[in-house]
């Protein structure tokens, strides 16, 4: 009795202990196959809405900046003549900077010729060059002050007597300089009135905002970026170009431009990629914007023969991008935006 007791009182078997820890071999796999797929799927998760943030986000900037485009304060500039030809957006020089006052925006179409003060461009993308007066008045609170950097500032005039408004104009550009409007790198030349006649106007940054897609984010990652070439402070008593990156993994741009021609009205007769002569530019109401992102990273495992369609090139052929035979998702956005300030000047008056 007492030796069938203590047999019955024995510990677990061998065998027993290696089916139980089998057993558990099994459920931890599987737990640990349910936690790597969790983890990739947020992964995924997190790079789709970072890829979706990033688009929408590039598309709010230009869609904005658009908006905005030839924005003068008070002044009108619709009696103005158009420069002979299209100028350099990357001159700096005053005289240059007034011999762009008309032309809001301004484009190049693929690449096609890179301004001087852009590099790393990525080919076959579209640069888009857009002009205004900040929305922001020097010194006031939020608003950072003048000051003599180098910074163009624009200023126009309100009050109506002979010393200022009161002056010959024939349709040229200087009749209106330093008289209805005033553009300088100087603020002691910032003299134009408000319309007490007595009171020093508001003087606001003249912006030259130059947006294009470059083939990196930091130098050689590979990452394709939304970049702003902004006028400013520069050498001296020289405004110049810095370059800054907007939004990572934006990989193509491209514009169409709706140009108000013949009728003048408002509304655009016709959309163009490439607009041929200044007459065209200056007379550009409205834009449709395309753009292409993608994640930043690679999906491992992920291919895809997608195509997406970017609007149409200079002959009026749909762009088409991809299939691109490698492990990054993308997505396409487009938008179509009216130009407020040339669109609304032109407008008929009821």
């Amino acid at each position: 009795m007492n030796l069938r007791n203590r047999t019955r009182q024995a510990g677990t078997s061998i065998v027993e202990m290696m089916i139980s820890i089998t057993i558990g071999l099994l459920i931890l796999a599987g737990l640990s196959t349910i936690l790597v797929s969790n983890s990739r799927a947020r992964t995924e998760i997190e790079r789709a809405n970072r890829q979706i943030e990033n688009g929408r986000y590039a598309m709010q900037l230009l869609g904005d900046d658009l908006r905005l485009a030839g924005y003068t304060a008070e002044f009108d500039p619709s009696n103005m003549t158009l420069p002979g030809a299209l100028p350099d957006p990357c001159l700096v020089t005053l005289a240059a900077l007034r011999n762009t006052f008309m032309l809001h925006v301004q484009g190049v179409d693929n690449a096609a010729s890179i301004p001087s003060c852009l590099s790393d461009v990525k080919p076959g993308t579209d640069i888009l060059v857009i002009r205004r007066a900040s929305t922001c008045k020097a010194g006031i609170a939020g608003c950072t002050a003048a000051a003599n950097d180098g910074t163009p500032y624009f200023q126009a005039s309100l009050c109506f007597n002979n010393s200022e408004l009161d002056v010959p104009i024939n349709n040229n550009p200087g009749d209106y300089l330093g008289a209805h409007y005033q553009l300088d790198n100087n603020l002691a030349n910032l003299t134009l009135s408000k319309r007490d006649c007595t009171t020093v106007a508001d003087i606001q940054r003249f912006r030259t905002h130059i947006y294009f897609i470059a083939n990196n984010n930091n130098a050689g990652d590979g990452i394709p970026t939304l970049m702003r070439a902004e006028l400013g402070p520069g050498s001296g008593s020289i405004p110049d170009f810095a370059i800054v990156p907007l939004v990572d993994g934006i990989e193509n741009l491209q514009i169409q431009y709706g140009i108000d021609l013949p009728t003048a009205d408002g509304i655009p007769d016709s959309y163009m990629a490439n607009p041929l002569t200044v007459a065209d530019w200056g007379a550009v109401v409205s834009a449709k914007i395309n753009l292409l992102a993608r994640n930043t990273e690679p999906t491992i495992g992920y291919s895809s023969d997608k195509t997406y369609t970017l609007g149409y090139d200079a002959s009026d052929t749909l762009i088409v991008a991809g299939p691109f035979g490698n492990n990054y998702k993308r997505h396409a956005y487009q938008s179509q935006v009216r130009l407020n300030n040339p669109a609304g000047r032109r407008m008929p008056s009821s």
